[in-house]
């Protein structure tokens, strides 16, 4: 799971291609040749208020998305709704309600923290444990947990936090909005992956309500590959529904502008592309193979790509499927980039110099104090490794 970086955004990189084996081609130019996926959330905080003060951040550009150009096809997603509130005060929606979004200070712990839901003919559920598995940072914790389309909730704070704030999303019965979707398969390097449009990323929430970029692009050489976990359950029934409500926390929740990840991976062994890195043939990177920024380790970021593994992997692996798709992505990621997967690197911040060293193929932990990517997850690195220097 991620955590918000400490260091401000750069200056935006004019570079809008990208290339690929040694070509210059648009992205659409590379759809269905050899032409990409991160985890985890934290909420910050979204308004100053009193606690069990609540507000709307449903999306604020609703204008049409645009028709389906060459090689495109048209396709449906629902618009995503948001509600977010402070305190332990009782939370209604007007939607149902698919996760809840929980961040606090004061403690990582998630101890004594619990959760319970309300549906809709008035019925109040049990309540239930957070988990134990947060996403841990310097000064608190954050969770995003599925729900099962509850229209209200009620949250107990873990022990000895404070600021406790929440946000109610629904990703799967908002307004329809028309996408316009490859018709090809896109690939990286000849490892087929989701676009953003393909798992119905709203291009929108990356922009202010003056139009205005919110994070644009900076890019930098690539040093490094961070796993993570998204923390989220597993067996999960809907991990596109997923990807768009740790989108839409990162982006407009945390005020990065976007996901966080560069990719990420589900169960299923499907990869999607995270972070926006311009309208280039390879993703994640710009027209010269440097790295967009994205937000997954912190002050850590600048050259780091972040891969997330979409379930909770503290206590069991990933699945066999998803364990090859993230080992097909990192040896092409390595390969692309000329580098060691089982070496040990010194880490140079671009941003001010400060120095880490890490494996080649890291896990979150290596970074911050956190449990990502997952007590068994962590224990696979070594393997991930060695299965991305073969083949």
């Amino acid at each position: 799971m991620t955590v918000p970086p400490t260091l401000p955004p750069q200056v935006p990189s004019a570079a809008t291609t990208s290339r690929s084996a040694g070509a210059r081609l648009t992205r659409r130019g590379l759809v269905g040749a050899a032409g990409a996926v991160a985890a985890g959330v934290a909420l910050t905080p979204v308004a100053s208020a009193r606690a069990g003060s609540r507000r709307s951040v449903d999306a604020h550009l609703s204008d049409p998305d645009p028709g389906p150009g060459p090689g495109t096809t048209s396709r449906t997603f629902p618009r995503t709704r948001a509600q977010a509130a402070t305190g332990e005060a009782p939370v209604e929606t007007a939607f149902p309600i698919g996760y809840v979004g929980v961040r606090w200070t004061g403690t990582r712990e998630a101890t004594g923290g619990a959760i319970r839901l309300t549906y809709a003919d008035g019925r109040k559920g049990n309540w239930k444990a957070l988990g134990e598995d947060s996403c841990r940072d310097s000064d608190g914790g954050a969770l995003l947990i599925p729900v099962d389309q509850a229209s209200g909730y009620e949250l107990r704070a873990p022990y000895g936090a404070t600021d406790l704030r929440s946000l109610a999303v629904d990703t799967t019965r908002g307004p329809a909005r028309e996408v316009a979707v490859p018709q090809d398969s896109t690939r990286v390097r000849g490892v087929a992956y989701l676009s953003r449009a393909a798992w119905g990323a709203d291009e929108k929430l990356r922009f202010k309500p003056d139009g205005t970029e919110n994070s644009p692009q900076t890019y930098h050489p690539f040093q490094t590959l961070t796993v993570h976990h998204t923390a989220t359950s597993n067996g999960d029934p809907d991990p596109a529904a997923t990807v768009r409500a740790l989108y839409h926390v990162h982006a407009i929740t945390n005020d990065w502008g976007d996901i966080g990840y560069h990719f990420l991976v589900d169960e299923k062994g499907e990869i999607y592309e995270g972070r926006y890195s311009g309208e280039g043939a390879t993703p994640a990177h710009d027209a010269d193979g440097k790295l967009v920024t994205g937000f997954h380790t912190g002050g850590w970021n600048s050259g780091n790509l972040g891969i997330a593994l979409i379930g909770n992997l503290v206590k069991q692996g990933p699945t066999p499927a998803a364990r090859e798709a993230l080992t097909n992505l990192v040896r092409s990621l390595v390969r692309m980039h000329g580098v060691d997967p089982q070496a040990k690197v010194t880490y140079v911040s671009p941003i001010n110099g400060k120095k880490r060293e890490v494996d080649e193929i890291s896990g979150h932990r290596d970074w911050m104090a956190t449990e990502c990517p997952g007590e068994v997850m962590y224990g696979e690195l070594a393997a991930l490794r060695k299965a991305a220097a073969s083949g």
